[in-house]
């Protein structure tokens, strides 16, 4: 049983967001801050403001089209439940 992430990403302003999903969160974000996302690059969406774990890749798949799906509104609050001063989270995410 394969595990993966939800995430997202955001600009500086905090006025772009980005929904993924990936097995290896460390290296997505990575490749987004290497500017390897046509989306992330254009858009300087450069910042971990949002993440889950699910033990099973398919119900990863099944969130993120679910996220994806929701108002705007909806996504912010979500965020800022986890994340209530939209920090960049992937210092707690590396373990390097």
């Amino acid at each position: 049983m394969k595990p993966g992430y939800v995430y997202i990403m955001s600009n500086k302003n905090r006025t772009v967001i980005y929904i993924g999903m990936t097995n290896n969160l460390v290296a997505r974000v990575l490749q987004h801050r290497a500017e390897e996302s046509h989306f992330t690059f254009k858009y300087k969406c450069y910042d971990l403001i949002y993440w889950e774990y699910f033990q099973r890749i398919g119900d990863a798949i099944d969130r993120e089209k679910q996220l994806k799906n929701w108002h705007r509104e909806w996504k912010w609050n979500l965020i800022k439940e986890m994340n209530p001063d939209l920090n960049d989270l992937y210092d707690e995410v590396y373990d390097g």
